[in-house]
């Protein structure tokens, strides 16, 4: 097999996801559409591929921990390559994609988080950061990337799957995850972005509803 990035996706199920990194020693999560379809809890769209997240100072150990696997750096603009044993992946770097020996397709997308000495930050606006300690939260046993988080990622580029995901998670928010989200977009989006306002209806509807 010589992938590129027209090789068809054969996403491994959430499942065997979990079976693939437990054990794993080092940070990991659930991210894009699954992860916020255990939150939503139920399915609701199709996906195309299957993500998970780990942090770019845990790469290393990623790549030891998936040795028997094909590893592809997807690095801009437009190339993907392999990623070469021991290979220090530029921070311009922030996607690997990867699949097994015998299968057909792509199986697995890494999404390389940045962080620095227990915390993350956003790659486009480090302004946007927490505590490594707060960047997941188990959904039905599963890791999943924390939600507010996860739609910033998606912010950006508005596609209609993310326009989706947005619709179906805004119910699922608390009340702080969405005041962080709004604050979030507002930090760092100069014109402004259409989600705000959805954002701040739901928070008004909640202290509405709670008599304040």
């Amino acid at each position: 097999m010589l992938p590129n990035a027209d090789t068809p996706w054969s996403p491994l199920p959430v499942d065997d996801v979990m079976d693939l990194m437990r054990g794993a020693p080092f940070f990991w999560c659930l991210a894009g559409g699954h992860a916020i379809e255990r939150v939503v809890g139920r399915p609701y769209r199709a996906h195309g591929d299957i993500d998970i997240v780990v942090l770019r100072t845990d790469l290393e150990a990623l790549q030891q921990w998936l040795t028997s696997w094909h590893l592809f750096a997807a690095d801009p603009p437009g190339c993907l390559r392999p990623w070469v044993a021991g290979e220090k992946l530029p921070w311009r770097v922030h996607d690997v994609w990867g699949h097994r020996e015998e299968s057909e397709g792509w199986e697995l997308q890494v999404m390389v988080q940045e962080a620095e000495a227990g915390s993350w930050y956003f790659r486009r606006d480090d302004r946007v950061q927490g505590r490594i300690d707060d960047l997941m939260r188990i959904v039905g046993g599963v890791p999943c990337l924390r939600m507010d988080l996860q739609l910033m990622y998606k912010a950006k580029s508005s596609r209609p799957k993310d326009e989706t995901d947005f619709e179906q998670l805004l119910p699922h928010l608390s009340g702080d995850e969405r005041r962080r989200l709004a604050e979030w977009l507002r930090l760092t989006c100069a014109n402004g972005h259409h989600w705000i306002a959805s954002l701040e209806n739901e928070s008004v509807d909640d202290m509405l509803n709670s008599g304040s």
